[in-house]
């Protein structure tokens, strides 16, 4: 270590920023043992990396961490008592008990946490890089992962997304050279992280993990470097976890003789050998800061320890799974209709949310000069250039993780599913982080993905599934699926306009099928609001997308029976009153859909209708879904697949009950 470059006085607060966390670690692994906390993620012997990166990064730039990177939130000054109330899942805490130890992330301090699914973090860090990149604001990010996360596709994802969009990130790779138990050698094959810059096309160097100073100037020098010239950089951190994954763990599985080689290469004792040696330091004012600071670690677990125990709000836990959203008509629409197609209503819509919202930014598979495989998105980048409209890898998870990291950054967000069978490749960044950010801590995902969905087109298994109810079960996404052109526009700006994640569902069968009288303009649609696309009171019809459709034509053929079709519109949230007043008319219900009957969307309806107007009904609760099996290629076969020979049976069997 050259101290020589450095102040006496720079080199004490270097030395008590990297003693923090360590002071931090000895207090809670006693109170592990006390049963004062449940659990806990060592960083014993990694606290180098974690404070040597923060203090080489600019106060307002994000980092992204990992479980061992106690450091970057000590190095970052959040006090003792609100990180302490996290830990022990308080309502001080940064996710008010909803989540554990650094599963979070604050504005405050210009950091987002992990959440359990290693390699998530790393496509939204790609997001804040762009957000940064679009702003020209000089700044860069820095995320964390590990040997075993490297391992993960959502890694490669963004790393490759990185390298393409030439981002200003920093990805630190901490090689521990274990995945709990696991070691390197049955990760993978290569000798160092630094090779893997190479395939990606971009700079990386292995470094000395455990040498403070070393990590420090070499993060300090690519971040400046990057601040000139955006553009990613990998970063092998060599280190070493004296402890367990967590302390439940264990090490029995390490090799005997490893924890003693790795002890002498004890980061904070190597500094500070480094610092004594130097008479920088004296043994006396060793003792005097631990002192200290364990006097400090101690009072200020104790005050977030005897915090009381958050009271269960049940309003409140419903209410902060979605960001705030005035759900209702902004913009009247204009007096001047024509008629539409679906795709050219989709289209219209597009091109109106990039007129109101000029930080709103489309991302997807050839959605930029080739305007997508269905030319949706056709001349929207001579119109609003490709920093707006970009085309992106086969990186679905990435790209999803980069629009919540956009988000982040004050921006909005399409995602084009290029069909929605492919959502499948980013389902992780879904379920668990853009429907979960609001809720965790107050960040919410103001993400549009559109969904080319369902069968009809001999598109076969890959190509045609319908995979709303995927996401239906999901608290904290919304879930749109419209049937008809007008609708279609106005529930897309409806998207654009909430601030939470929608996923919109546009049946591919409909696209150049059918034509409304679509309004000129911008105009939106609520959510939750049904259409009652046809009045009668001998039964109700529930429905959605194609499924609108086949119930219309199957009625003309029955003209005799009067049917009150109601078409959802949006099923997260769907409108229970709409529906429940109709069957409480008609007596009798039938819920259709398109979907596979088994676990469809059809069955939640069909129970809050059994529960709720059991008195009203005269004849049993119907519904009908495709045959339970993957959507077959032939047309014969698809026919068969589908629900309307037997939505055309069982409409006939509920009106004769």
């Amino acid at each position: 270590m050259e101290l020589n470059k450095y102040a006496p006085e720079q080199l004490i607060e270097l030395y008590k920023k990297l003693l923090l966390p360590r002071i931090i670690e000895e207090r809670m692994l006693i109170s592990l043992r006390q049963g004062k906390i449940s659990k806990w993620f060592s960083s014993w012997g990694q606290e180098g990396i974690s404070v040597g990166c923060t203090l080489a990064m600019q106060p307002d730039e994000f980092m992204l961490t990992m479980h061992r990177n106690l450091g970057v939130f000590t190095a970052r000054d959040i006090p003792l008592r609100r990180l302490f109330s996290q830990f022990q899942g308080k309502l001080n805490g940064f996710t008010q008990g909803r989540d554990r130890s650094f599963h979070f992330g604050t504005h405050e301090y210009n950091i987002v946490g992990m959440i359990s699914h290693l390699g998530s973090q790393m496509g939204v860090a790609d997001g804040i890089a762009l957000a940064n990149k679009l702003n020209q604001n000089g700044k860069t990010t820095l995320v964390f992962t590990g040997d075993g996360g490297a391992s993960e596709g959502d890694f490669h994802e963004a790393v490759n997304v990185a390298a393409v969009w030439q981002l200003p990130v920093i990805i630190i790779v901490e090689n521990n050279h274990w995945g709990l138990s696991t070691p390197s050698s049955q990760q993978f094959r290569m000798k160092s992280f630094a090779d893997k810059g190479i395939g990606y096309g971009i700079d990386a160097v292995s470094i000395n993990g455990n040498n403070f100073l070393e990590v420090y100037e070499t993060v300090k020098f690519w971040a400046e470097e990057i601040r000139k010239n955006p553009r990613p950089v990998l970063i092998e951190c060599n280190t070493f976890r004296l402890r367990g994954h967590e302390e439940a763990s264990g090490t029995a599985y390490y090799p005997e003789g490893l924890i003693d080689k790795w002890t002498l290469k004890d980061p904070v004792a190597q500094f500070e050998n480094e610092l004594l040696n130097n008479k920088i330091i004296t043994s006396e004012f060793i003792t005097n800061i631990k002192s200290d600071f364990g006097k400090i670690v101690m009072e200020e677990f104790e005050i977030a320890n005897s915090e009381p125990k958050i009271v269960p709000d049940p309003n409140k836990e419903l209410q902060d799974m979605y960001a705030p959203f005035e759900n209702a008509v902004h913009q009247p629409a204009k007096l001047e209709e024509r008629e539409l197609r679906m795709i050219d209503a989709i289209a219209e819509g597009l091109d109106e949310a990039m007129k109101q919202y000029p930080n709103l930014i489309l991302m997807g598979q050839d959605i930029a000069q080739y305007g997508g495989v269905f030319k949706i998105t056709e001349g929207l980048i001579e119109k609003y250039g490709e920093d707006r409209v970009r085309n992106t890898p086969l990186c679905e998870a990435a790209i999803l993780g980069s629009a919540l990291g956009l988000s982040i950054m004050n921006y909005k967000s399409m995602v084009e599913m290029q069909f929605s069978d492919f959502v499948t490749e980013g389902f992780n960044q879904i379920v668990n982080n853009l429907a979960k950010s609001h809720y965790r801590w107050k960040q919410n995902a103001d993400v549009v993905v559109r969904m080319p969905t369902g069968a009809g087109v001999a598109a076969g298994p890959y190509h045609s599934q319908s995979t709303e109810a995927w996401f239906t079960h999901t608290p904290g996404l919304k879930v749109v699926y419209p049937a008809t052109p007008d609708d279609a526009k106005g529930l897309l700006l409806q998207s654009f306009a909430d601030p939470n994640p929608v996923m919109y569902f546009e049946h591919k069968k409909l696209y150049r099928s059918i034509k409304s009288h679509v309004p000129a303009g911008y105009y939106t649609i609520p959510f939750g609001k049904a259409r009652i696309r046809t009045t009668g009171k001998d039964l109700t019809i529930v429905t959605y997308g194609l499924g609108v459709h086949w119930a219309l034509d199957i009625m003309k053929k029955y003209p005799e029976i009067q049917a009150e079709l109601i078409d959802l519109r949006t099923l997260v949230p769907w409108d229970k009153e709409a529906v429940l007043e109709s069957v409480r008319k008609t007596g009798k219900v039938l819920v259709l859909h398109e979907d596979v009957e088994i676990g469809g969307f059809g069955g939640e309806i069909s129970s809050v209708i059994a529960q709720d107007c059991f008195e009203f009904l005269d004849a049993p609760v119907m519904r009908v879904g495709a045959m339970n099996t993957a959507v077959p290629f032939d047309a014969g076969l698809e026919m068969q697949f589908l629900p309307t020979t037997e939505f055309e049976q069982k409409l006939l069997k509920l009106w004769k009950y």
